[in-house]
C-alpha cells in the first residue's frame, strides 16, 4: 500500500525500520542524503537495540525504540495509534514493508512512501537461477531501493551517495584506541575480525577463522575479534571483544581498525558507516540482493558456483556442506587483505 502526495518534501518525516542490524544501518545514509538536500528532519521508529545507530546523526530529530514486548497485540496497536496522532501531519517513510510496518501504514493519515523491496524480482531471479531480472536487481542497492520512494527510479542517487553513516564522538574513538593499543605495534595496521552471521552458511566455521588468525600472526598482522556469539578459545581471549561491547563501542572499535574481515553481516555495513574498508566473503547470498558493501575500498570475495544464490537470506541446508563459503580459502582472504593494507 502506498499513498503519495506533494508533501514528500515536508520538513519532518517519520521513518520506520524495525530490524535487522544491517538493514537498519543502511537507512542512515538515505536519511542523511535527503536531509542534506531538502532540510528534512526525521523521527525514526526502530527496535530499541538499534537506537544508538542514530546518535548524533544530523538528519535525526528523535528515535522511538521498541523492545519485543511492545510489538505485539493490543500494546502495539495502542502505541502505533499514539505515534500516528502525534505525527499526523508528517509523511510516513516505510523502509521495512513487513506486516508490522503495514499495520502502522494502515492507520496513517498523511502520505505514505514505501521501500521498493523488489521482492517479486528477487524471487523470480532465484527461481530462474539468474535468468531473469538480474540487470535490474544489480542496478539498485538496498539503500537505493529505500530511496526510490523519495526520488523515483530515474533520479535515485548513486550507491556512494547513500552509504550508511554512523557518527562517533571523539571520546568514543579515543576510548577504542586505548583499548586496542596493547594489541598493536606502533604504526602497524590492525584488523578487526567478525566471525558471526545470522545464518551459519554466510560465514566460515570457527575452525577456519582460527586458521585465518594463525596466518595473520605468521605475517605479523595485529588483529582483534568483535561481535556477538560464542567466544574464542582461551588463547584468543586477550584479543577478543566478543560479547563485551555495546553497539556504539563496536562501531568505535571498528573505526580504529584498518580493515574489517567478515561474512555477509550487519557489522560489514557498520564498517562502511564508520569509514573502515570491509573485506567480505559472500556465499549463499549475492550482489543482486542489494547488500554488497558500498565503501570506496571495500572488497568482496565469492566463488563462481552454479548453485549460487540458493536463498534470499542465507538460511536453509546445503547438500554441498556450504561449499560456497567453506571453499573460500583463508590463504586467498589473506592475499586480499595484504593488498588492501598495502
Amino acid at each position: 500500500m502506498a499513498r503519495y502526495s506533494s508533501k514528500i518534501s515536508n520538513k519532518h518525516m517519520v521513518a520506520v525500520r524495525f530490524s535487522s542490524l544491517g538493514d537498519v544501518a543502511l537507512t542512515t545514509g538515505v536519511l542523511l542524503d535527503w536531509h542534506e538536500k531538502h532540510g528534512t528532519m526525521f523521527t525514526v521508529i526502530t527496535k530499541e537495540a538499534f537506537e544508538p545507530l542514530f546518535d548524533h546523526n544530523p538528519a535525526v530529530l528523535n528515535v522511538i525504540g521498541f523492545d519485543d514486548n511492545d510489538l505485539h497485540g493490543q500494546t502495539q496497536a495502542v502505541i502505533f495509534r499514539g505515534i500516528m496522532e502525534k505525527y499526523r501531519d508528517s509523511p510516513l517513510l516505510d523502509l521495512h514493508r513487513n506486516l508490522r510496518s503495514a499495520m502502522l501504514a494502515r492507520i496513517w493519515r498523511d502520505a505514505i512512501i514505501c521501500y521498493n523491496k523488489m521482492a517479486l524480482a528477487r524471487r523470480i531471479f532465484l527461481w530462474s537461477k539468474g535468468r531473469f531480472f538480474g540487470e535490474e536487481l544489480r542496478r539498485y542497492s538496498v539503500p537505493q531501493r529505500y530511496a526510490i520512494g523519495l526520488y523515483d527510479k530515474e533520479n535515485v542517487p548513486s550507491a556512494a551517495e547513500l552509504r550508511p553513516r554512523v557518527f562517533l564522538t571523539q571520546d568514543e574513538i579515543t576510548h577504542a584506541e586505548e583499548l586496542l593499543a596493547p594489541l598493536q605495534a606502533e604504526g602497524a595496521p590492525i584488523v578487526a575480525l567478525h566471525p558471526f552471521a545470522t545464518h551459519e552458511a554466510k560465514t566460515w566455521p570457527m575452525e577456519t577463522w582460527l586458521r585465518f588468525a594463525a596466518l595473520l600472526r605468521n605475517e605479523g598482522i595485529s588483529y582483534f575479534w568483535v561481535g556477538q556469539g560464542d567466544d574464542m578459545p582461551e588463547e584468543e581471549h586477550p584479543r577478543s571483544f566478543i560479547n563485551k561491547t555495546g553497539l556504539r563501542e563496536l562501531c568505535a572499535l571498528t573505526s580504529v581498525a584498518d580493515v574489517l574481515v567478515t561474512g555477509d553481516s550487519g557489522p560489514m555495513h557498520l564498517a562502511t558507516a564508520v569509514g573502515t574498508p570491509a573485506l567480505a566473503m559472500f556465499g549463499p547470498t549475492c550482489k543482486e540482493w542489494g547488500f554488497f558493501p558500498s565503501g570506496e575500498h571495500d572488497r568482496v570475495v565469492q566463488l563462481d558456483m552454479p548453485c549460487r544464490p540458493c536463498s534470499l537470506h542465507g538460511s536453509g541446508t546445503c547438500p554441498r556442506g556450504n561449499a560456497c563459503i567453506t571453499g573460500i580459502e583463508p590463504e586467498r582472504m589473506l592475499e586480499e587483505l595484504k593488498t588492501m593494507l598495502a
